[in-house]
């Protein structure tokens, strides 16, 4: 879908990918090798309304996932903010974050490391607890009319993070909840992120991309 949209007075092409357009200013968190935040930027032909961001510091991003580095560049030619240490859970504290606002704060497949076995209780109450704070952080950054999105997998034991449940506890609302295809951002490899396997893929099987608003007063 695209449009033509008037902007300072110019024509500009306004270009989407999926749910994001180019239009939107985007915040996203917890990126892996920064491919999905490429596969955005590609689309738009331009990353000067995206904020992307790690957890880990530069160099660490780049040991565990070389192909970092041709996703950093291109961002960086393409006109991306590029923050790193940050931490989704506290994110609004961070003062190169200050007072900025978003149309769509992203976060995929957000994890909390492998302490314990996936099923593990122990396990899910870790996973949940980065949700909630990223959904916390993510309402307080989030404009009036914009939302959070968080893409997940649904089957078990994923499912038992209650994501939607997480959101309504700091009042957020479900919008909508969407499947989501790997297929649909050319050149987006999700990324284990963590351990001795961290360059590794992972099946996406079951999953979704749930989308939340700020619930109306």
């Amino acid at each position: 879908m695209e449009g033509a949209i008037a902007m300072n007075d110019e024509k500009v092409q306004e270009r989407w990918i999926r749910h994001y357009s180019s239009r939107h200013q985007i915040l996203l968190v917890g990126e892996g090798n920064f491919s999905f935040a490429a596969s955005l930027a590609t689309a738009f032909g331009s990353a000067r309304n995206m904020v992307a961001t790690s957890l880990d510091s530069r160099e660490l991003v780049e040991e565990k996932h070389p192909s970092a580095r041709t996703n950093l560049q291109l961002l960086e030619q393409l006109g991306c903010t590029i923050l790193h240490q940050v931490d989704a859970t506290a994110m609004i504290r961070d003062p190169r974050l200050d007072s900025k606002l978003f149309d769509r704060i992203v976060f995929n497949f957000p994890h909390a490391g492998f302490t314990f076995k996936e099923s593990d209780p122990s396990q899910i109450k870790l996973h949940k607890s980065v949700v909630k704070g990223f959904l916390r952080n993510a309402y307080e950054m989030l404009r009036k009319s914009g939302q959070v999105h968080i893409t997940h997998k649904t089957s078990h034991p994923f499912s038992k993070w209650k994501v939607k449940k997480l959101a309504e506890g700091v009042g957020l609302k479900l919008a909508e909840e969407v499947e989501f295809y790997l297929y649909e951002y050319p050149g987006y490899i999700n990324k284990r992120g963590h351990g001795s396997r961290s360059d590794e893929t992972f099946p996406v099987g079951e999953c979704s991309t749930f989308k939340f608003c700020k619930k109306l007063n």
